[in-house]
């Protein structure tokens, strides 16, 4: 694998457009030259949006973006548009690249061996040599850490977004509970009101039947005179 401070290993490849692309094409710039395992898989899928997302910060920083697998061109045209991928993705299904830069060999997962790709970055400087590598690559901050090395900052981090998805939320509960004890108190004020109305009915039932026993005498009496 090549070191900080030696000549970075030319290549030929493929995009995912079918065009021919070298280092050399880019001398004179920095190159952010990363390897991934496999197109479409959670972390691969994960890093490529990374980069795709502060694109614009480091093509500022003076940075092209190249990302190389052993996938074919077609499953690189696919992979690219499906997230509107903006960087070329580079097939090395032959390993030149892969091999040339020492991220290609035995890899273990779950007890199971079996040869791939190390997750590996390189920046490469205006002079075609290597300026910073990131071995075994954790794809949670990395690119962050690409832009620190170029002396930039990112402008749509994830740790940014984070606050105000949290903040939005505290907001929204705040009425909900306000908004429960004005409820209560309606629903007392109903009851109270209402209950003087069955009462007076109940009082007034009385004073019918007196009014009836008061006529009957009356009619008796008419009737013994």
């Amino acid at each position: 694998m090549p070191q900080v401070g030696d000549q970075a290993p030319g290549f030929q490849l493929q995009d995912q457009d079918g065009n021919s692309v070298t280092l050399s094409q880019h001398a004179g710039k920095n190159v952010v030259l990363y390897f991934y395992p496999k197109d479409d898989t959670p972390g691969c899928t994960t890093e490529a949006c990374n980069f795709r997302d502060e694109h614009s910060a480091l093509g500022a920083a003076g940075a092209v973006v190249l990302g190389v697998s052993a996938d074919s061109v077609d499953r690189h045209r696919k992979f690219a548009s499906k997230y509107s991928l903006p960087f070329p993705l580079l097939a090395d299904p032959e390993h030149q690249a892969l091999e040339a830069y020492g991220v290609w060999g035995e890899k273990s997962l779950y007890g199971r061996k079996f040869q791939g790709i190390t997750r590996t970055t390189f920046l490469i400087g205006p002079d075609g040599r290597v300026k910073q590598v990131w071995p075994k690559v954790k794809v949670s901050g990395h690119v962050d850490e690409v832009l620190a090395a170029l002396g930039a900052k990112g402008g749509s981090g994830t740790a940014a977004s984070a606050p105000t998805k949290k903040a939005a939320s505290a907001k929204e509960a705040a009425p909900v509970k306000q908004a429960a004890p004005a409820k209560k108190a309606t629903g007392g004020k109903a009851v109270k009101k209402e209950t003087p109305a069955k009462k007076a009915t109940a009082k007034k039932a009385p004073a019918k039947k007196s009014a009836t026993r008061k006529a009957s005498v009356k009619v008796a009496a008419r009737a013994r005179r």
